[in-house]
């Protein structure tokens, strides 16, 4: 599939209906596009050494900047602004917005597991705030990941469905490593009420700033 252009407004849903021109109330112009990002790709657009791929493998988005981080070793939904006030409610921890990770995990964690992700986990820089923690089925129709993860006949895999309100660095690994389930693969599911449903790794779609629930 050849690289479409979102500069070009032929798939826009609907503009973000703030007031003002400050993080607080992005202006009604703001655009903005949720991209399912492939696994080792990087979440940026350029790669100074020019032998990784990035955002541009999977879309050229003039204008259009990552709300937010995405590791390279972590996969799913990537959300890009055209608006720096927008681009700050997504990822700032200041404005409390849910994002919601599909994470499989070695072993099975238990009911005292999952409450001491939820309850909050003490990390070299500090305990996590409250986050919603759940066992879940492995996610129908989910995409094979290239390289797989890898295999051990004599440990079992699980599948967690964990929501934070933070964004340390690469906080749900350490977060499920805490407990003793070390994070197998991570996929980002959801920014506030925007999800990956319909999109395949490296798509992207225009969507309305409404649904992040601001």
């Amino acid at each position: 599939m050849g690289l479409a252009d979102p500069a070009r407004p032929q798939r826009r849903r609907g503009p973000y209906r703030g007031r003002g021109r400050n993080c607080d109330n992005p202006p009604m112009t703001a655009r903005l596009i949720a991209c399912n990002k492939p696994y080792d790709v990087l979440c940026q657009f350029t790669d100074a050494d020019g032998a990784r791929r990035t955002l541009a493998d999977c879309l050229h988005a003039p204008g259009f900047r990552p709300a937010g981080r995405l590791d390279r070793d972590s996969e799913g939904l990537v959300l890009l602004a055209d608006d720096g006030g927008l681009q700050q409610r997504i990822a700032h921890p200041r404005f409390k917005l849910w994002k919601t990770y599909w994470v499989q995990v070695e072993g099975i964690p238990d009911d005292a597991a999952l409450h001491r992700l939820a309850r909050g986990v003490e990390l070299n820089d500090g305990r996590t705030q409250p986050a919603r923690a759940e066992r879940m089925e492995e996610p129908a129709g989910l995409w094979p990941r290239d390289p797989p993860i890898r295999y051990r006949a004599r440990i079992p895999t699980a599948w967690v469905r964990l929501s934070l309100r933070e964004g340390r660095n690469r906080q749900v690994r350490r977060m499920t490593a805490a407990v003793g389930h070390p994070t197998l693969r991570l996929i980002r599911y959801a920014i506030g009420g925007i999800t990956l449903d319909g999109l395949a790794p490296g798509a992207w779609r225009y969507e309305d700033p409404e649904r992040l629930k601001l």
